[in-house]
């Protein structure tokens, strides 16, 4: 017997308004207990898809069937500000239509869940980002859903944290449908994939492991690279027969006939071979040039148990020096680098006059009701043009309606982009990057990489990802797990 399906599209088409269409006639199905990966370049339509599903947009034509009305839980890949001043309770209480009198019973469930203790009570703004992607997941778990979508859910989680969440989903006997750019997270328990194509609107399944897979889709796309490749001459190769004979008379002139049928069928032979994401131009980060001592570090807070422990250090950074912040999620490496940067951290100091490019994890360094252009415009230094600006802007992919578009209209991963062209035209003296690769799509993690290490000024970071970590040079270490 056929395993039942959970989730059906028939034909869907979706447009925002004013806008190209997204989805055009995609038609899919899912099975009860499936766990599938939707991949697609930039802008094909995932999160999209995703609202469809979670019914908050409706398709223009074709529709949506969820089998029994089955439920549906997400976890989304950031916590929203209007969420960050509540409680762990009060954050829970809002996945219900009525609070359940055993509200504690259930976070405290799906917390265990996550691999995470914290009391809650505690505002949820106070927690590192590893921990906010924890509640997140938790969050999507509480609703005991049918069908779980997680976006992203590996951002800002440690190594212990992703592998927990690989262990949990490997286990967890319902429908999952992630969106990730993490290949090693995904290729864990992936049975299939959906791919949709921002340039065709179509959507193609496959089944297996997500690296077979990819797999898959490049010997396709080499395949097609390839037939297109050997009509393209055989097309030449008649052109070049048919200007020769179609001058003679008679069976030559017949013969140049047919072969000019010939090149139709071929050039209606050739195939659309799929393009892949656009990716950001090369770029450099230009460094103010200091002199001396730029950032010095005496002291540090870890947190044990909940509560801040004062550590002292010894850590001088001065032009082109780089040191990695490591250690567990909710050690306190974000909250390290927040303090540094606002100036509350006694422990440390920065030269006076030091300009400050602060990459956030959460965005927070990001005006949401400006425009593109405007969040631009208030980082350029003297001697910068409007030109200049713009053309920073393309090369991260920010150009045309994209420019005057409010911040809190774009996608996660243009914001990220965003926040990069802005470190390019601050021209900082000291750059400090927390997690700096969540949200930005893999393509140009290399490209990112390469501009940091040419970076000629002081770098703080942290990362989780160990690809990325290894690509840049570092000179220090501060491992708050040590302490």
């Amino acid at each position: 017997m056929a395993e039942e399906v959970i989730l059906r599209f028939d034909n869907v088409c979706f447009e925002y308004a004013e806008r190209k269409p997204v989805l055009d006639e995609v038609s899919f199905s899912i099975r009860k207990s499936a766990k599938l990966t939707l991949m697609g370049q930039n802008g094909a339509g995932k999160s999209t898809l995703f609202k469809l599903i979670k019914g908050e947009i409706k398709p223009n034509t074709g529709n949506v069937f969820i089998n029994n009305d089955a439920t549906i839980g997400t976890a989304e890949q950031m916590i929203a500000k209007d969420d960050l001043n509540l409680t762990i309770e009060e954050y829970f209480s809002k996945a219900f239509t009525e609070v359940p009198g055993n509200i504690k019973s259930q976070i405290s469930k799906v917390m265990d869940a996550v691999n995470l203790t914290v009391p809650t009570d505690r505002k949820v703004g106070d927690l590192s980002g590893g921990q906010q992607a924890r509640v997140l997941l938790a969050y999507g778990l509480i609703q005991n859903p049918d069908i779980l979508l997680l976006d992203e859910p590996t951002n800002n989680l440690d190594k212990e944290g992703i592998d927990h969440l690989i262990q949990f989903l490997v286990m967890y006997d319902k429908t999952v449908i992630v969106i990730s750019h993490d290949a090693d997270f995904l290729n864990c328990f992936t049975e299939g994939v959906i791919y949709l194509d921002v340039f065709t609107k179509k959507v193609e399944t496959y089944v297996g492991d997500y690296y077979s897979v990819v797999e898959e889709i490049q010997n396709r796309i080499d395949r097609e690279i390839k037939k297109n490749a050997q009509l393209k001459k055989q097309i030449q190769d008649n052109k070049d027969k048919v200007n020769f004979f179609s001058n003679k008379g008679g069976k030559m002139r017949k013969l140049a006939s047919k072969l000019r049928e010939e090149i139709e069928e071929f050039e209606e032979n050739k195939v659309e071979v799929r393009r892949e994401d656009k990716t950001i131009r090369e770029f450099e980060i230009p460094a103010q040039g200091l002199i001396g001592d730029v950032v010095t570090i005496k002291s540090v807070k870890v947190i044990k148990n909940h509560e801040p422990v004062v550590k002292e250090v010894d850590i001088v950074l001065r032009q082109r020096d780089r040191l990695l912040i490591a250690g567990p999620n909710g050690i306190g490496k974000s909250t390290l680098l927040r303090t540094l940067v606002n100036g509350s951290n006694e422990g440390v100091t920065i030269m006076p006059g030091t300009r400050l490019g602060y990459y956030s994890q959460d965005f927070a360094t990001l005006d949401y009701d400006q425009t593109v252009f405007d969040s631009l415009q208030s980082v350029i230094q003297e001697g910068t043009t409007t030109e200049n600006m713009r053309a920073v802007a393309a090369g991260f992919l920010l150009s045309g309606e994209t420019m005057g578009l409010k911040i809190s209209h774009l996608s996660e991963g243009q914001k990220g982009l965003l926040s990069f062209a802005r470190l390019v035209l601050l021209q900082p003296g000291l750059l400090v990057l927390d997690e700096p690769t969540n949200h930005i799509n893999f393509r140009h993690i290399p490209i990112i990489a390469e501009a940091i290490n040419k970076y000629e000024g002081t770098i703080i970071l942290i990362s989780h990802m160990p690809d990325f970590v290894e690509k840049i040079k570092f000179d220090q270490e501060l491992d708050l797990g040590r302490y």
